[in-house]
């Protein structure tokens, strides 16, 4: 199986499955003489981790994190990271009904048809349980980001038709923990959570949308031609299992617009420092590029959005086949995510520390 690893120097490669005995991962190219700060780390676990609330499955692991290489007296060491993460509540017998099925809107026939045989334990290396390797990586990627002071900060905007109509300038992303659903506006929040409980109750799932934004992002990471920087953030939120949209900036409502309209002029700020010293002095009056122009970021703040479909697994019966095409009925049973947006949250700044980390040192090959 090819595609497991992500990244050009600071590289993230992963293996393990849902139910196996463990999952992990290598991450190769971090920067020696990196201190590691491992309460952080698994804090940034306990935000992705099953059974945080009772929005969210009941499956219950600890996810605690355990480090065999790489590290040397509490700092990096230039060398390959390895790491686990042990499964303990693995249930496959809540599977075993699922041998022979493909699941609606599932990984099975495809898998089955690619590889000719599937894990369907929790849908082995198609689930979700991956994620938790990318949190590993994205965690470490942020404390190098926080050495440049680049912040990666990402929220709940949407869930189903119940939208977070405000801006990220004009919210107090701080808050975003205060929220079982992780939308940092109160209001907004109590409404995302009351509908999930009511999708919950009906066996069934919803989607929504999560914005990040990265800032203090120094002007040029990114590169000008097939690596532009919002296309490799792209890759890097499609391949977040859910995933079903990506838009930067204005996106979409770009072509509501003329271009009279929708430039970013470009104007100097007095009240800033020079560039040289990791201030950018001059900027843009809108910010409608996301923060990115030419495929390469030019110092304001980049911010994009994330469409996540509904979890494909519903506790309500649905028609599909067997792997003898025959026409059967099922039902999902086990512990799954009503909604996984709030799980996901630190899985989509965990891939954009990794990409803003990985083009922080491709910047070092660029200028003498």
């Amino acid at each position: 199986m090819a595609g497991n690893s992500f990244g050009t120097l600071f590289k993230l490669s992963t293996f393990g499955e849902s139910h196996g005995v463990a999952i992990g991962g290598t991450i190769d190219g971090c920067p020696a003489g990196l201190k590691i700060d491992l309460d952080f780390i698994q804090r940034e676990l306990n935000r992705r981790k099953p059974g945080q609330s009772h929005i969210t499955t009941q499956r219950k692991e600890d996810d605690a994190v355990e480090f065999l290489s790489g590290i040397f007296e509490g700092v990096t060491t230039g060398t390959p990271i390895g790491f686990i993460i042990k499964n303990k509540d693995q249930k496959p017998k809540d599977y075993s009904h699922l041998k022979d099925t493909y699941r609606p809107s599932h990984a099975d026939l495809t898998y089955e048809e690619k590889f000719g045989i599937r894990d369907y334990r929790g849908g082995g290396r198609s689930s979700a349980r991956e994620t938790a390797c990318r949190i590993v990586a994205g965690a470490i990627a942020k404390l190098v980001l926080k050495q440049k002071n680049i912040t990666v900060n990402a929220f709940v905007k949407q869930v189903g038709e119940i939208k977070l109509n405000k801006t990220f300038d004009q919210l107090d992303i701080s808050k975003t923990e205060n929220s079982i659903v992780r939308c940092p506006d109160e209001s907004t929040s109590e409404k995302m959570i009351a509908y999930i409980e009511d999708i919950k109750k009906q066996g069934d799932t919803v989607g929504g949308v999560i914005q990040c934004v990265i800032q203090n992002t120094p002007i040029g990471l990114g590169e000008p031609v097939f690596d532009k920087l919002h296309a490799v953030l792209g890759h890097a939120m499609l391949s977040i299992n859910a995933v079903k949209g990506f838009e930067i900036g204005s996106g979409f409502d770009s072509v509501n617009f003329k271009g009279s309209e929708l430039n970013d002029v470009f104007y100097s700020d007095a009240s800033t420092s020079s560039a040289s010293d990791g201030n950018n002095k001059i900027k843009t009056k809108t910010n409608n590029s996301g923060g990115i122009q030419g495929g390469i970021s030019n110092g304001m703040p980049i911010y994009f959005n994330v469409a996540f479909k509904p979890v494909a697994t519903i506790l309500q019966k649905q028609n599909s086949v067997n792997n003898k095409g025959e026409e059967i009925s099922l039902e999902g049973k086990g512990r799954h995510d009503p909604c996984v947006l709030p799980r996901a949250v630190p899985i989509v700044e965990s891939m954009a520390a990794l990409v803003l980390v990985d083009f922080l040192l491709l910047a070092r090959c660029n200028r003498l």
